[in-house]
Formats: structure tokens, sequence, C-alpha cells
């Protein structure tokens, strides 16, 4: 397995909101995918087993081959701002325009999930309620693993072979050729804080995570509340006890995951706020409850936008990342309609919106002879997007480390010796207490 690179990310994000403009840019003009005379249903798949970069495919499994007529509804499980109707920032609507360009998909239906493990648990428990989800590495390929997402043939999708080279069969959503959705988009977790009350500014997790820095801004100090983020610590601790000799910080050995841990519950005093919900982080660091602390760009541009003297910058450790999918259920009740949105989300125009809006880099680089015009989509344009959020960079793109699903398979030499997820889940919980 490839050892990822966790040093040397020095790349600022930088993001200027600007005001939100008079007038709004129009609606995405993407046609509708061309649908086949009729639809395949989902084909099922059973449970596979081995690391979840790596591991077996499900037997026997069977693409889906066509799109035919929609079923006159679709619901999906979202992170925030991935689908928008405009309701926030008016010029921000591709929902609406999915809806006319797919009268036979009726409304579409968005449950924001909060983490990888709400999605986990609404998709494994809603069998039947939920037509899709939008999933990071550290759920997509559990749900693989589970048996449910149904496999698709990426010829169904006319923008697929537009995507970056990096995104279209990466581990996440791609197992033994196997396609299991179609790539949506990624960024990373920075480290965000407040301009006006944080000096110096913080370059280096030590902000957070060293007692000695962290106990400035005890009571103020916030961290991403998903089990996931041990990797955060385990990240931090690769850079600052070298002699731990962590490669991955999602695949640990027992003394690597205890001392992330103790990290962690050495940090906990000075934590005011673990985080799920983006709206929580937003409020906190508009109140002042929150100074500092692990964010995503969604939420970064939001305060900026709203006048919040907010920054965020990639410190010198590197950071953890996402690299998210958008995958249909085996027991979709409107598979086809999933299917043209899964097609409708990867067209330039959409992905144009959904990078600038949500602040991350799109997985199809034509949306970026759309966000790198002067003025670039709507309100929360930068000057050449594409390049600050390194759109095409493969070598930016393997300093991240994406989120996915820890494994007793380490994924080297090492074999069986790495604390799985569950273990994760019981150490997070005494964590937070």
């Amino acid at each position: 397995m490839k050892t990822r690179s966790l040093l040397g990310v020095m790349a600022s994000v930088a993001v200027i909101a600007g005001a939100c403009s008079s007038s709004a840019t129009p609606s995405p003009t993407a046609a509708p995918p061309t649908q086949a005379p009729a639809s395949q249903a989902p084909a099922s798949g059973a449970a596979a087993s081995g690391s979840a970069a790596a591991s077996a495919a499900p037997s026997g499994p069977t693409p889906i081959a066509s799109i035919g007529t929609g079923e006159g509804e679709l619901d999906i499980i979202i992170w925030a701002g991935y689908a928008e109707s405009g309701a926030n920032v008016k010029e921000y609507d591709w929902v609406h325009p999915f809806e006319q360009a797919n009268p036979d998909c009726g409304k579409v239906v968005a449950k924001t999930a909060d983490t990888s493990d709400d999605m986990y648990t609404l998709m494994t428990q809603g069998h039947g309620q939920y037509d899709g989800v939008s999933a990071s590495g550290d759920a997509s390929n559990r749900l693989i693993e589970a048996g449910e997402i149904s496999p698709v043939d990426p010829s169904l999708f006319p923008d697929f072979n537009s995507l970056s080279d990096f995104l279209k069969s990466p581990a996440h959503n791609t197992v033994n050729g196997v396609h299991y959705g179609v790539s949506h988009g990624w960024g990373g977790n920075t480290l965000m804080y407040r301009t006006d009350k944080v000096n110096p500014a913080p370059i280096s997790w030590s902000a957070v995570f060293d007692p000695a820095e962290a106990q400035k801004y005890s009571g103020k100090v916030t961290d991403y509340g998903g089990t996931i983020y041990i990797a955060d610590a385990a990240m931090y601790l690769a850079d600052k006890q070298p002699q731990l000799g962590i490669t991955d910080p999602y695949e640990l050995t027992q003394d690597q995951f205890n001392a992330a841990i103790q990290l962690l519950k050495a940090q906990h005093p000075f934590v005011g706020k673990y985080w799920t919900s983006y709206s929580d982080e937003i409020d906190n660091f508009t109140n002042g409850q929150s100074l500092l602390g692990t964010t995503w760009q969604y939420q970064t541009n939001a305060l900026l936008a709203a006048g919040i003297k907010v920054a965020a910058v990639v410190p010198s450790e590197g950071m953890t990342g996402w690299a998210d999918t958008w995958m249909l259920s085996k027991y979709a009740k409107h598979p086809n309609c999933m299917l043209k949105w899964m097609a409708w989300m990867i067209t330039p125009q959409v992905q144009a919106q959904v990078a600038e809006y949500f602040g991350e880099a799109p997985a199809n680089p034509k949306a970026c002879d759309i966000l790198d015009k002067p003025g670039g989509y709507g309100s929360y344009s930068i000057p050449n997007f594409c390049e600050a959020y390194h759109v095409t960079d493969l070598n930016f793109y393997d300093k991240i480390a994406f989120w996915k699903t820890p494994s007793a398979n380490c994924g080297d030499s090492r074999g069986q010796t790495c604390v799985p997820y569950d273990q994760w889940l019981q150490a997070w919980t005494d964590v937070k207490g």
C-alpha cells in the first residue's frame, strides 16, 4: 500500500467571500442524462472482507447499465451544502434546475448528516428510505463492504471521462475495477481561527494539541466531533513524535493508537465544543464561544460572508481531508432519479456551483472554465479558484491524509495488527467523556 506523505503541506487556503450580488447568476444549463428505454433494477452484492482501501469486491456484482424513466421523487443523504436550492444564497441553486430538467423525478428531498457515522447508520438502518448518499472515504468502503451500494457503469454518466484521472477509479469508490459511484469533490480539514482574538496566527496544530499553547484558549478550542478525528491527532504525532513510526494516521498499531488517544485526552480540558453540525461551529465562532479549531471550508466561507473575522490555514504538519462520492443505495426506491442526480452533479456547471459554495476542489476540472473567470460563479468566488484549491494537482492531493475506514489489516507487512474501527468508536466515546 502506498504510504501518504504527511509532511510539507504548507500551502494556505485563503477564501475571500464577497457580499451577495444584487442579481442572481443564471442557473446551470447542463442537459439531463440521456435516458435508456428501461431501468435495470439495482444489483445486490454480498458483503466483502479485507481492508477498507483494498477490500475484495462483493461476489459477482452486476453494474447498472441503463437509466430509465424517473420514479417521481429523489431522497438523498448529504453533507451540508451539497443540495442547495437557493434558500441560503440565491445564486447557488442546482436543486431546482435538476427538478425542472427532470420532471419525472419530482422533488428532491435531502437529509443532512453531520458525520460519516451518521451517514452509515442512516443508509444501513433506513433501507428503502434513501436512494443515495454523498459518502466520504471513511463511510464509502464500509457501505460497499456491507453490501449497501449498487455498482454502476461509468458510461451512464456523460461527464465521467472529464473527471480528474485520479478521481475516476479511486480506492474509496472503486473495488477490483468495479465502480460504486462517481466522485464529487475533495478538500482538506483546515485550522480556522478568529483573527481578531487569536494572536499570533497559528501555523501548527500545536495551537490545539500542545497543552502549553491550547491552554491560552482554554474552553475556546473546538474539535470535529466525528470518530475519524482521532486521525488528526495521529497525523500530528507522526510529525512531532517520529519515533512512533506512524506512516498512515488511519493504520495504527496499538501503541500508535494509544498515543493518539492519550494526546486527545490531554487536550480534552481545553476543548469547549466537539462540533458535528456545521451550523453549531458557525454559531460558536460568531458569538466567540469558539476561537480556533478544525473546520471545513464551508464554515469559513459562511463566516466570512457574514463579516466574522476568521481565517483558515493548512498547518505545517499537513491535514486530513475528504474525497466524496455519490453512491446509489441497493435498496433505492427511485434508482433512476438517483442515477440522473449523479450525472447532474458532475456536470461542469453544477460542479462550479458546489465547489464555490462549499469551498472544495471539484472532481471535474472543466468547472474551472467557470470558476476562474473574473467574478467566478457567484458571491463566494475567489480569484484563481482552481489554482488555490489545487484542482488538478495530484502532488497536493497525495499529501492529504484522506479519510478512510480503519481496519485490523494494516495494508502492509504488519498484517492484521492495526486497531479496527469499532475500537476507534469506543475510544472516541471515552475521550469525549
